[in-house]
């Protein structure tokens, strides 16, 4: 028994602990304001989408009540799509067509205390990647998977995003 003891001390003791346990968000910190991105790329419904999962995620996970003016939250989360790429990843052989494609899209992303200017949280350069496929069952008919693709993006990014923030990672 003593043995046991000694071992659950020892290991309690060791310095092992879980990692992103800990809150980066100051505890005065109630509301955020998350504005449409600056958009620097060709893709224009990016800087609308990604703030809107993004605050969506807050309700849904989060105690932090988003709010639209920046000059009435507590911490306003700022970004900007700085790169968007899309490459055929599949062709279909018989037609020539492209079957599939991934999506890549390079973000700026920081969370910032309004009343001291603190930078609670960046991610420079995030990069996030999204797959899908195109319909190519008639050539006369197309259905375009990009705003769906733009979507699950959007959400993913998010759920990555407000996890960081919330597990300092």
């Amino acid at each position: 028994m003593t043995s046991l003891i000694a071992i659950c001390l020892t290991l309690g003791s060791c310095g092992y602990h879980v990692a992103g346990q800990a809150d980066l968000v100051p505890k005065d910190v109630h509301t955020i304001a998350v504005p449409p991105f600056t958009n620097g790329s060709v893709k224009y419904k990016l800087n609308d989408s990604l703030p809107e999962a993004i605050s969506r995620e807050f309700i849904t996970r989060t105690r932090y009540k988003p709010v639209s003016d920046p000059g009435e939250a507590d911490a306003v989360l700022t970004g900007s799509v700085v790169r968007y790429t899309a490459f055929p990843t599949l062709i279909n052989q018989s037609t020539g067509r492209t079957s599939g494609l991934q999506i890549i899209v390079v973000l700026n992303v920081s969370l910032t205390e309004r009343a001291t200017g603190k930078v609670i949280f960046a991610r420079p350069y995030y990069e996030a990647h999204e797959r899908y496929e195109l319909s190519t069952t008639n050539n006369y008919q197309y259905f375009d998977e990009n705003g769906a693709g733009l979507q699950r993006l959007s959400k993913d990014v998010a759920r990555d995003l407000v996890s960081s923030i919330l597990e300092n990672f």
